[in-house]
């Protein structure tokens, strides 16, 4: 049985509907797994009609079972918020309040066993603030929703893996909340996320948090003996093979080589900047950690106002979301 996954449309004012559109009807995907859209009917049929796809709409209430889904016709849980003709490529709180209730909506149905993975279209962090749901992104609004106290963020590439220790905050307050037991924690998901997806022993390698990693206490105050090293050693004890700290600027490229199978990457930019240089339209973004083993996976680029509406937006890094929320969840495909 293909799992079913459920796609959120994100911000209706983005890319999000336009790529969405795409994505239900190309043949990998429809090769690999049901789909489910949590979004706007309206908003759907208006980005179908704009990238010229052709399919129909079972609509349905988020809640409700499951309706069949006649050959050549897309599932779509929609709420009813009526967010279907908001102009394309400007913030709007309705937009930004609708991207988090298809959010929960998802997760609603995640729980309930009526789909086996998410995968998520961009939502705008402007648009959600306005719209009174104040996150700095997904990740954060699907730990609160599944009371998840332990979770991070992998960025997937063809090249390469990388999961952080921090993201959504600022650089001084990065390296304070990193410690031996987050160190620990990030490198135990990392090394379960792997086996998982079938990699029966995954290469950890996890970066320096100062330059050369600190070289021997030449650079920083001791960071990497203090927060990283202790981390490390807690999970070679338990069978993982994780090493490290390694020095940033070539650990990257090692990576990209096939040293290693993922990088533990210390805080948002050090892990982003290299995954986005390298593969920026295959990037996927991967929620690990949250409770009930709830898979989510996202694109890795933003709502795109600029060419919202414009039938110009690609699909490629939804298609490769949908393909790891399939390989990722399974022992989740008889829900």
């Amino acid at each position: 049985m293909k799992p079913v996954i459920g796609i959120t449309m994100g911000d209706v004012c983005g890319v999000g509907p336009e790529i969405v559109a795409r994505a239900v009807t190309d043949p990998e995907v429809l090769a690999m797994a049901e789909v489910c859209v949590i979004g706007d009917t309206a908003a759907l049929e208006r980005a179908r009609d704009i990238v010229g796809a052709s399919f129909d709409i079972v609509t349905f209430k988020p809640g409700a079972p499951l309706p069949a889904a006649p050959s050549g016709s897309v599932l779509c849980a929609d709420p009813g918020l009526d967010v279907g003709d908001l102009p394309y490529g400007k913030v709007d709180a309705r937009a930004g309040d609708a991207a988090y209730r298809f959010l929960k909506a998802a997760v609603e149905m995640a729980q309930a066993g009526q789909i086996h993975a998410i995968a998520t279209a961009p939502l705008n962090k402007e648009a959600l603030h306005a719209g009174g749901h104040h996150y700095p992104g997904h990740t954060e609004i699907l730990a609160d929703l599944t009371e998840t106290e332990t979770y991070s963020m992998i960025l997937a590439t063809p090249k390469m893996k990388v999961i952080h220790l921090t993201t959504h905050v600022g650089l001084i307050e990065a390296i304070r909340r990193i410690d031996p037991e987050r160190t620990y924690q990030v490198v135990k998901l990392a090394h379960d996320t792997l086996v998982r997806a079938g990699i029966r022993h995954p290469r950890i390698a996890v970066c320096g948090i100062n330059p050369h990693a600190g070289e021997n206490g030449l650079f920083g105050e001791g960071e990497e003996e203090d927060k990283l090293i202790p981390g490390i050693e807690r999970a070679q004890r338990d069978g993982i093979e994780a090493s490290g700290p390694y020095p940033a600027d070539t650990l990257f490229y090692r990576a990209s080589r096939g040293d290693f199978d993922v990088v533990v990457a210390c805080y948002h930019d050090q892990g982003h900047a290299p995954v986005k240089v390298m593969s920026f339209d295959e990037g996927v973004n991967i929620t690990v950690g949250l409770r009930g083993g709830i898979i989510r996976t996202s694109v890795d680029h933003g709502t795109a106002f600029d060419i919202a509406g414009k039938g110009i937006a690609r699909s490629e890094s939804l298609v490769a979301a949908i393909r790891y929320a399939v390989e990722l969840a399974p022992e989740r495909l008889t829900g």
